[in-house]
């Protein structure tokens, strides 16, 4: 099984293009942070390269920008290339089948935004009322 699902923050502006047979990618780095804490008291951060593909590259490139909070849900991919040197370089990429978007630029800076996979919810859900449980029943 191959499966990754991320949180984290754009470091830079989506990049959008098309492969010679007109499908569209959108590539960005997610800084996600580290659950623990360093020697020195504060959490790192892995960088990590998403590819997206066809109208979902569209709409992350239209929606999403630099800073901007998002979920990926997707699968590890490696590649490799030759370099103008001659040396071999490996890359790895996660290419996403969903992307949350969480926060975006437009939606901190006031703006109208709906996510566009999202339609607008007519009525509140009425939930149920709660039963009060005894601690004392609890089998943890």
């Amino acid at each position: 099984m191959n499966k990754v699902i991320l949180v984290g923050n754009l470091t830079r502006d989506p990049e959008l293009t098309t492969t010679n047979s007109g499908v569209s990618v959108c590539r960005f780095s997610l800084a996600v942070t580290r659950r623990f804490q360093n020697s020195d008291g504060e959490r790192d951060a892995d960088f990590i390269n998403i590819v997206v593909w066809r109208n979902l590259a569209d709409i992350c490139h239209k929606f999403l920008k630099k800073g901007s909070k998002c979920a990926v849900v997707g699968r590890l991919q490696t590649s490799s290339y030759e370099a103008q040197d001659g040396s071999k370089r490996y890359t790895t990429d996660v290419v996403a089948d969903d992307v949350e978007f969480i926060s975006t630029n437009r939606a901190s800076e006031g703006g109208d935004y709906v996510a566009p996979t999202q339609e607008p919810k007519s009525q509140p859900k009425q939930t149920a009322e709660l039963e009060e449980i005894d601690d004392d029943t609890l089998p943890f």
